[in-house]
């Protein structure tokens, strides 16, 4: 579990909820349903018109990404490459075959097995390469999914707000009627730009650094398997690789 989003959901909607109470007003005010319905499905129905289906559906799918705490083991991936070209160069690449029982991760499993089938090594580069920039352009295009409904939402917000007020203007001869139906009126700006900036546009750019973290360890992997493909020296390889650590973690692996 992600404890950031969790903490700043909380705060975000303490904060507001807070807000409304301290300034005496109570929450049957902003509860409203047909503002609600109105936003949600306006800008449910605007990102579908905007995105095939399956990138919609994606973009459900990948909410795991933002409550999730996806971690990658950068320093653990190298250690791995670097003891596999350790057997290559005592054994041969044939012998790494032996070593992908052992293998959880899908991607490096992948490039292994290219590896063994005598692939050649700038092959197992493209391959992978082009595989990193599929899966990463596809989930970004999820991304951008919440990225839009950020954009939809204050909008349609405001729409469901004009139409409040013309059911206000529609009841005039109850002057009664006026204050309390242009406050449910302007439920729907709220819901709208709270909806958005709250929840909709950090989604989005959660995902995308996610994706990004992602997207950096499988490079990682990429230039490891190309370097164990080429029969580099395992520790000038260990080198190489650990620069993509932060300096810290290096100091570290180094001891």
């Amino acid at each position: 579990m992600d404890i950031a989003t969790i903490v700043g959901i909380t705060l975000a909607l303490g904060a507001i909820v807070g807000g409304q109470i301290l300034e005496g007003g109570h929450l049957g005010s902003i509860m409203q349903l047909t503002a609600f319905v109105i936003v949600m499905g306006g800008t449910i129905g605007a990102v579908c018109v905007q995105n095939s289906l399956p990138v919609v559906i994606r973009s459900v799918s990948i909410l795991g990404l933002v409550f999730g705490n996806q971690s990658h083991d950068i320093g653990g991936t190298i250690k791995t490459i670097v003891d596999l070209a350790n057997v290559s160069r005592k054994q041969g690449l044939l012998a790494l075959e032996a070593r992908l029982k052992d293998i959880h991760d899908p991607f490096l499993s992948k490039g292994i097995q290219l590896i063994v089938d005598g692939t050649d090594p700038k092959m197992v580069q493209e391959i992978l390469e082009i595989e990193v920039d599929h899966h990463e352009e596809y989930n970004i295009l999820a991304a951008k999914v919440w990225e839009a409904a950020g954009g939809y939402a204050p909008t349609i917000g405001i729409i469901g707000a004009v139409l409040g007020l013309i059911h206000v203007m529609e009841n005039l001869a109850d002057p009664s009627k006026l204050g309390g139906g242009i406050a449910v009126a302007f439920v729907a700006t709220v819901y709208g730009v709270g909806a958005a900036n709250l929840f909709f546009l950090p989604f989005a750019n959660k995902i995308k650094f996610k994706i990004k973290e992602e997207t950096a360890a499988r490079s990682v992997i990429v230039m490891g398997l190309v370097s164990l493909a080429q029969g580099e020296n395992p520790r000038l390889m260990q080198e190489k690789l650990e620069s993509f650590l932060p300096a810290h973690e290096r100091t570290k692996e180094a001891k």
